[in-house]
């Protein structure tokens, strides 16, 4: 049994990383999480959960020094190739008040999630910055960009986490590795949603739906309903059977002809989300959710080595107390 350790979680959105810290063995202290209708999903799914719906720039974070794990799911347009990649010039970029929080805080780790492109040349100085602001605390960090299909996930998905572990532990940390086994091909994963409603085609459409998703996206606030991305993006859905045109309501019906559209829990089982998180309110906020989120098969990998690392350090802390006493 794992011995239970504390954090705290930023930019919580739906809840994928928070759920993969839970299944880790870490108990949140508080997650911070300024749209209201992820707050009404976090605040659903664990009613037990302690949820700020507050900007991180004002959040104060003094309550919760000394937690074991500081965690957050950083916004991703600052950094991200969809958008400008503006960085530290975006309005958006909340890596300046993550920072305030971690030396507010000094958790004995950090773990925060970002997309792809901040691994781009054009953030090296930034990236760098950060972790030097942060190593001045006493903390080693790294970067890591891991892809989701590598730990289980049914997706193409590329996703950055930082990682900063406090110099004293820090030796006893390790990445986590890739799984060798293949991740479960799109028809295979939902063909039991596809069929809740008895459509004949739903056996033919398994065997066309052969390979791994392309990577979910979440959308944007400022643009219509949900859909599965650009033009490039639906082409791939389509070559999967997929219409990423539009989100449905439902199934497809009995006698449906042509390709089917994902529903919401479609693509949160894609996701790696278990099916009995829920997301609350209308088809695009909730949509939305799952495209944003951070897989919580991944998020639980890290999770879990930074647990390892922390519960081995102190292990060797107490032993190291009591040779001395």
């Amino acid at each position: 049994m794992k011995t239970e350790l504390t954090s705290l979680e930023l930019c919580a959105g739906g809840g994928g990383q928070a759920l993969g810290l839970e299944l880790a063995g870490f108990a949140h202290q508080g997650l911070v999480e300024i749209d209201s209708r992820c707050c009404e999903t976090l605040r659903f799914n664990r009613p037990q959960w302690q949820v700020f719906e507050q900007d991180l720039e004002t959040f104060d974070g003094s309550p919760f020094r000394g937690v074991d794990l500081l965690a957050g799911g950083l916004p991703c347009p600052p950094f991200s190739k969809a958008g400008k990649q503006l960085g530290k010039a975006d309005e958006r970029n909340m890596f300046p008040p993550a920072i305030r929080l971690i030396d507010q805080i000094r958790p004995r780790a950090v773990m925060i999630e970002n997309v792809r492109g901040i691994l781009d040349a054009v953030f090296d100085d930034y990236r760098q910055y950060v972790s030097g602001q942060i190593a001045k605390m006493g903390y080693k960090t790294d970067w890591r960009l891991l892809n989701a299909s590598d730990y289980g996930v049914p997706q193409l998905r590329p996703r950055v986490v930082f990682v900063a572990i406090r110099e004293e532990l820090s030796s006893n940390f390790v990445w986590p590795t890739p799984q060798k086994q293949t991740p479960p091909t799109v028809g295979d994963v939902l063909y039991d949603l596809m069929a809740a409603d008895g459509w004949r085609g739903a056996k033919a459409w398994r065997k066309r739906a052969n390979e791994i998703a392309p990577t979910i996206v979440g959308g944007s606030k400022k643009h219509g309903g949900p859909d599965l991305g650009p033009t490039r993006a639906r082409k791939a859905w389509a070559a999967l059977g997929v219409d990423g045109l539009v989100i449905a309501n439902g199934p497809p019906e009995k006698d449906f002809v042509g390709m089917p559209r994902l529903t919401v829990q479609m693509v949160a089982r894609l996701q790696g989300f278990p099916d009995d998180w829920i997301f609350t309110g209308k088809k695009t906020p909730a949509y939305r959710q799952v495209g944003n989120a951070f897989p919580p098969p991944v998020a639980c990998a890290v999770a879990t080595h930074i647990h390892a690392c922390l519960t081995a350090g102190a292990v060797v802390q107490i032993s190291q107390h009591r040779r001395r006493a």
